[in-house]
């Protein structure tokens, strides 16, 4: 199972991954970049991910769970940047998120998706810029 799994996230690193992260990059698709650092390598990483907007920072689910790279090199390094519709915010804590709350986070389709997917590992990015919730947008 860890071989299979291992095996699927090198391909979604190595094809899928690429493709979004230009799109994230140029503020484009639904995704935004967490730019964050190896914990042991120290070289800086660009992951596209899925989140959604509050007025503390951003949402993440957590899809394949809390022992993915991005999110390790995130809590060990306390922080990370979100590059969200082409604009860096920096991230200073990330905190537990009840699925509720996670779930009610975003918009209705993505909502309902994560519903039936059974999705219930959110995470809170809390960001230092909290009024650009309203000038971003959602």
């Amino acid at each position: 199972m860890t071989d299979v799994r291992h095996a699927y996230l090198w391909l979604l690193q190595n094809t899928f991954n690429r493709l979004s992260r230009r799109l994230a990059s140029h503020g484009r698709g639904p995704f935004s970049l967490i730019r964050h650092v190896g914990r042991r390598s120290g070289k800086v990483f660009e992951t596209p991910v899925v989140l959604a907007r509050v007025p503390e920072g951003f949402i993440a689910e957590l899809t394949y769970g809390d022992q993915v790279n991005w999110y390790r090199n995130i809590v060990a390094a306390g922080t990370c940047v979100v590059v969200h519709q082409g604009r860096d915010h920096e991230v200073v804590s990330i905190e537990k998120c009840e699925k509720e709350e996670g779930l009610a986070a975003f918009p209705p389709a993505r909502r309902a998706i994560l519903r039936v997917t059974g999705r219930r590992d959110f995470r809170l990015l809390r960001t230092a810029d909290r009024s650009a919730h309203d000038s971003a947008g959602s």
